[in-house]
């Protein structure tokens, strides 16, 4: 017999759950929060555990943590679209969905799920407080940010990113000025410290790994770099970040 089948008999005999879903709307809100960058509204919803709550939300799996996995990808990638809907560069955005995605492999009771959720939406909350504090709404800038995110480990010019968009390096060069108040030099070069940052904080690679890794033309020019954008040299910001690595 074919689902479809099954599914027809199912419906005629009135034996589908009959459980109510919970409003839509609901559920659109908390997603509006997560891509408004609403920290406060978010994390309030995570502290009522409206995510572990088995009502109203269906039932996807018999088992109890496939089924919150299941949940899980279902808000992940609604997230995800809506963040990429309003102004998250959308290499990030997947990205970040393919993470916390993947995490769930190595998760196997209901707590450690629900955790995991927790983090993931708080996570794109804060990136989306950040990004709209930022926003511009040039279709230009947003997709040459992009190029840039999903090629930071790269070295890229402007004539690259100018070709990349089908548009002149100058003219390239005056619109990302006047609607981010830098250079595209400057933002590329902002992005490559952030990601060195994270790895400085979060992993044990050398200073010349994390140069080579970002494409700076050596450690020093790494370490120039970094103290121009930070105020600080590379071993100073490890040593100070370890000390508490999960302050924002």
């Amino acid at each position: 017999m074919s689902y479809q089948k099954e599914w027809l008999l199912l419906e005629a005999n009135d034996e589908v759950d009959e459980m109510e879903h919970r409003d839509p709307s609901e559920e659109y809100r908390f997603y509006r929060a997560v891509a408004d960058g609403d920290v406060n509204a978010v994390r309030h919803n995570c502290e009522l555990g409206r995510f572990r709550e088995g009502e109203g939300v269906g039932q996807l799996s018999r088992d109890p943590v496939l089924n919150l996995k299941y949940h899980f990808v279902i808000t992940t990638a609604m997230v995800t679209r809506l963040c990429g809907q309003h102004g998250m560069e959308l290499e990030q955005a997947f990205r970040l969905s393919d993470f916390y995605i993947q995490k769930l492999d190595d998760l196997h009771t209901a707590d450690e799920v629900c955790a995991l959720h927790d983090e993931m939406v708080m996570d794109f909350t804060k990136k989306m407080r950040k990004n709209l504090r930022s926003d511009t709404n040039s279709k230009h800038i947003n997709e040459g940010k992009d190029y840039i995110y999903a090629h930071i480990k790269e070295r890229i010019t402007i004539e690259d990113l100018a070709d990349e968009l089908g548009v002149s390096p100058s003219y390239l060069s005056r619109l990302f000025k006047k609607e981010t108040g830098m250079s595209v030099s400057a933002y590329i070069r902002q992005q490559k410290i952030e990601i060195a940052k994270n790895l400085l904080r979060f992993s044990d690679s050398s200073l010349i790994d994390i140069a080579n890794q970002l494409a700076f033309s050596s450690q020093s020019h790494f370490i120039q770099q970094f103290r121009e954008v930070t105020g600080m040299t590379p071993k100073k910001y490890r040593d100070e970040s370890r000390l508490n690595p999960w302050d924002d």
